[in-house]
């Protein structure tokens, strides 16, 4: 990319940029940010650099990062806070004079800002990444079946909320969206931020857990009690939009295919106007969404690249994250024993969360 863009440098000091390229490190201290204590320096000769304070450095090399990766660029903090541009005049002592740099996020005296170049960069996901990326599926889809044996009703959506995020955490993973709606809730809001409202019949829980930088995207619907049959119907409706997007995801269409494919299939089985009302998902990775499906998406579909799509008819959900290969499309966020619902289309069959009754 840099040989392509003409440049000589990039700096990358957004905490998605530095988990990506360090396999899961974090810079990462002031969460309410997306930029972090340190800035990674990448030459386009090869050269890796970590750029931080002396406050940061020794824990950087110590936990975060290798050194057999990166060379370390350390400087008081005082500088950091009195000079403007002490990142690039430390990132230019070791280039050659004159180099042009870039940034993924605006640094003083940095030439473009270029993380719609970066970003692409991520979309293909490596074999180790791949590893990481199944295993955070597999324990977030674990933690969410656990968390619905623990829920009662009469419990309020923050309680419920909070249950949701420990038993992420004890598996090391952090919930950065935790949205949960309870009954009446759930027809009105696409985004339901919990809240004292009490669980009686219907729940939607929604999870993007984090671990290691990557993150995967669940929805998962609880009943207490029989599930209403117009709630089991919009519910399959969902999951035939799904899978349509899913048959839709294949290397090299487009994020407007997909679209269009998820258009139609709201429009067969009479919700035509539902697709109005939310986004449908997109890519993921080191964020929720690295890009969104939409009608003039020229984005394209990669192998191996991470999918979390989530097709809603109003009081219902569903989600899940999936992995696109040339073999098909591969689940990794399943919960086990939780209830599915098979959708086949051109004969092919694909599956997509259904509703658990407790």
């Amino acid at each position: 990319m840099l040989v392509r863009e003409s440049l000589d440098a990039v700096l990358l000091n957004a905490q998605h940029n530095f988990a990506w390229l360090t396999a899961g490190g974090s810079n990462g201290v002031d969460l309410s940010r997306d930029n972090g204590i340190a800035s990674l320096l990448i030459a386009r000769n090869g050269r890796r650099f970590v750029l931080a304070n002396v406050i940061e450095i020794d824990r950087m090399f110590a936990e975060e990062i290798s050194p057999d990766d990166f060379q370390a660029i350390s400087y008081p903090w005082q500088e950091e806070k009195s000079v403007p541009a002490l990142i690039l005049e430390k990132a230019g002592s070791v280039l050659d004079p004159g180099s042009l740099i870039a940034s993924d996020m605006p640094i003083s005296g940095t030439g473009p800002i270029i993380e719609n170049k970066i970003s692409s960069c991520r979309y293909q996901l490596t074999e180790e990444e791949l590893e990481r990326f199944r295993s955070l599926g597999r324990d977030a889809g674990a933690a969410l079946g656990r968390v619905i044996g623990k829920l009662d009703p009469g419990e309020t959506e923050l309680q419920i909320a909070e249950k949701m995020r420990h038993e992420l955490g004890l598996g090391g993973m952090s919930s950065v969206v935790a949205l949960v709606a309870a009954d009446e809730r759930i027809k009105k809001f696409r985004h339901p931020v919990p809240t004292e409202n009490i669980w009686r019949k219907a729940l939607l829980i929604v999870t993007c857990a984090k671990r290691a930088g990557l993150i995967v995207s669940l929805s998962r619907m609880i009943c207490a009690g029989e599930v209403p049959a117009d709630l089991q119907m919009r519910t399959e409706a969902a999951a035939y939009v799904n899978a349509k997007m899913l048959d839709a995801t294949r290397p090299g269409a487009t994020g407007a295919e997909v679209y269009t494919a998820a258009a139609n299939a709201y429009a067969e089985r009479g919700f035509g106007d539902e697709i109005n009302r939310h986004h449908q998902g997109g890519a993921a990775g080191y964020k929720t969404r690295e890009w969104v499906a939409h009608p003039a998406s020229a984005e394209v579909v990669h192998c191996d690249q991470a999918f979390a799509w989530n097709p809603s008819i109003t009081g219902t959900k569903v989600e899940e994250t999936y992995i696109a290969n040339e073999g098909g499309i591969e689940v990794i966020t399943r919960s086990p024993d939780f209830p599915e619902i098979a959708s086949v289309v051109d004969g092919r069959e694909y599956f997509s969360p259904s509703i658990i009754t407790i």
